[in-house]
């Protein structure tokens, strides 16, 4: 029980955080949702901070990687909404933001986590 409450504080204050920031840059670059990229490569880079700290330092413990990794990381990021976003791209014809949305979205989340465990590895 005392697992499920960490992720659901970390999850309730991530999606909070996603939401705010997502509702802020979604509207501010009309078709292209620069929120929800924006809040998933941060996601990306604080994940890889926190596993990369939590590997190098083992100071980490489980229930604290619970709260920040599982929780709050995994409420902050969306690949529902991404999904929803790519199939809206779609289907208003759009394949070139559509392909840019993508394929961004894939190798800068993954360069991101990289950047994030060398950091915290190297600090």
């Amino acid at each position: 029980m005392k697992n499920f409450l960490l992720v659901f504080i970390g999850g309730g204050f991530g999606s909070g955080l996603r939401y705010l920031i997502s509702k802020y840059l979604n509207s501010s670059l009309g078709n292209f949702p620069i929120g929800t990229f924006t809040v998933n490569i941060i996601g990306s880079l604080l994940i890889g901070l926190i596993l990369g700290y939590a590997a190098k330092e083992n100071s980490l413990s489980q229930n604290q990687v619970l709260l920040l990794a599982t929780g709050f990381c995994g409420g902050f990021t969306t690949f529902s909404a991404f999904a929803h976003e790519n199939f809206q791209l779609l289907k208003t014809g759009d394949i070139m933001q559509f392909s840019v949305y993508t394929i961004g979205s894939v190798v800068v989340g993954l360069i991101a986590v990289f950047i994030g465990i060398y950091i915290a590895k190297n600090l």
